[in-house]
């Protein structure tokens, strides 16, 4: 039985003292014996498995990032050097006798296959998910079937936070791909007995065939990735569809800002559906599962709740490394506490929170639990190829996407990034296209683009053009690719 709602409701210092516990077992029992990554860190700096007892002490173990992830120097399977791999060896070495004593019993009562069925399911390998590659060589994380169950309770989770109850229908237009967000989805409607299609997105069934997945099972949810949701609703808009059915949007996968959550509500309530509420959700590969927040208005969020049985994470300063006190800014950094297959500990996500955690009572739905705000960017990270020198400025390409897509006169947009004269010894150009809702004032839009772009990027777009709507559509392969081509590098590599 999932503990959850007697968590959801505990006090600071109960859920910090359940972290502490979970927290020195987790690692005297499964990472240091199990995880030939960690063993050899913890080895090589020092550090003795049981100095490991509080949230506090967590700050002798090294960071993790995704450069020790990724394949370097011909080394193409570094990841599995983050798989727990008991042997009887290491059992015998490292588990309490009190857990020998046990698994003798159940060897003599039940029979040794048993034995191994058990451990198997627990740590043998039986699900992967992949990182998307957008920055990086896609990166693997394996779960076992515990990680699995664990992934069910996650969704579950997140339907109780969304409060969507048992009868309620669900459309999931995540991409069906070996990503977490669609697989998240799915195991938590299996999990909660909630009836739920999954279309596969835009590249498997196109968006005729999700908008008549729409029309067909009308459901009280759909859920996806941002841009491909808005692109679904504006085009069943435009065929003149009734979609009073929808009352709850669910958005992951990207930044959402308010401006962006106030035009998905006017389309919908342009096809009869009033009152909708519009969610946010967090997630990465690395920690194989997804963070939600509660109802509110649409002006409002609540936070990404956390699930402090399950993790924890600490906001640090991305330059020193020093934890952040409650509600200050830094980068999130993620440490399992109950995983097998795929662990990672102190696990530096390159995401910056602003408002960083907090550990007061939400004040819409009252639980208790440690709540992210849901002012997420990626860190201007050279490594992770989102930043970009542009005009001689170092620039965060992400945040011409929270610029672009909070523009209420904006239907679609692109961003090419290219060399005057296609010399690569030439300046950087920006060419923003955009694809204008019917009736704005032109002048007056590329006036705002620019200066809403300036003061975010210190960059001034060189260009705004304005394309139809079917064109720019095409230039994104919204209906093609599992991913939308959003910001395009052209720049020739001199």
């Amino acid at each position: 039985m999932d503990p959850w709602g007697q968590i959801a409701r505990s006090s600071r210092e109960d859920i910090r003292a359940l972290q502490n516990k979970k927290l020195a077992r987790f690692i005297k029992t499964y990472v240091y014996p199990f995880s030939p990554r960690y063993r050899r860190t913890f080895d090589e700096n020092g550090i003795k498995p049981g100095s490991i007892r509080t949230v506090e002490d967590l700050q002798a173990i090294p960071f993790t990032s995704k450069l020790d992830l990724i394949a370097t120097d011909g080394r193409t399977e570094k990841f599995k050097e983050y798989i727990l791999q008991p042997d009887k060896e290491t059992i015998r070495k490292f588990w309490p006798a009190t857990r020998l004593i046990r698994l003798a019993l159940s060897s003599a009562l039940r029979g040794q296959e048993y034995v191994e069925d058990q451990m198997a399911r627990e740590f043998r390998p039986a699900f992967m998910t992949f990182t998307t590659g957008t920055t990086n060589l896609p990166t693997a994380f394996l779960y076992s079937n515990h990680d699995v169950d664990n992934l069910h309770i996650y969704g579950a989770r997140m339907l109780k936070l969304f409060d969507i109850a048992g009868s309620d229908r669900i459309v999931n237009m995540f991409p069906y791909a070996p990503h977490l967000a669609f697989w998240q989805v799915v195991f938590g409607g299996l999990a909660s007995s909630v009836l739920i299609m999954s279309t596969g997105g835009g590249k498997v069934m196109g968006t005729d065939g999700n908008i008549s997945a729409l029309m067909k099972m009308k459901p009280a949810v759909l859920l996806g990735v941002p841009s491909y949701v808005y692109h679904v609703l504006r085009t069943a808009r435009d065929q003149g569809r009734d979609l009073s059915f929808l009352k709850k949007i669910v958005l992951g996968a990207a930044r959402l800002g308010e401006g962006f959550k106030e035009k998905i509500t006017e389309l919908l309530m342009q096809m009869g559906s009033g009152d909708v509420s519009v969610f946010g959700t967090y997630g990465f590969t690395e920690a194989r599962c997804a963070w939600a927040e509660c109802p509110t208005s649409i002006s409002v969020s609540s936070g990404y709740h956390l699930y402090p049985d399950k993790e924890i994470f600490e906001v640090i300063d991305p330059k020193t490394g020093v934890v952040r006190g409650e509600g200050e800014d830094g980068e999130l950094v993620y440490t399992a506490l109950d995983a097998r297959g795929s662990v990672v500990l102190r696990y530096r996500t390159g995401d910056f929170v602003r408002g960083g955690i907090t550990y007061a009572p939400c004040p819409h739905c009252r639980r208790t639990v440690p709540r992210v705000s849901s002012d997420i960017t990626r860190l201007s990270d050279v490594k992770d190829m989102r930043l970009s020198k542009i005009k001689g400025a170092l620039v965060d390409l992400n945040n011409f996407s929270s610029v672009l897509s909070d523009i209420k006169m904006i239907d679609e947009w692109q961003i090419e990034l290219r060399k005057h004269n296609n010399d690569p010894f030439d300046v950087d150009e920006v060419v923003v296209y955009v694809s204008p809702k019917s009736g704005c004032d032109r002048a007056r839009l590329e006036e705002e683009v620019k200066k809403k772009i300036l003061l975010s990027t210190e960059v001034t777009p060189n260009r705004v053009d304005f394309l139809e709507l079917p064109e720019l559509v095409r230039r994104l392969e919204l209906e093609t690719a599992s991913k939308e081509k959003r910001i395009i590098d052209n720049r020739p590599k001199g």
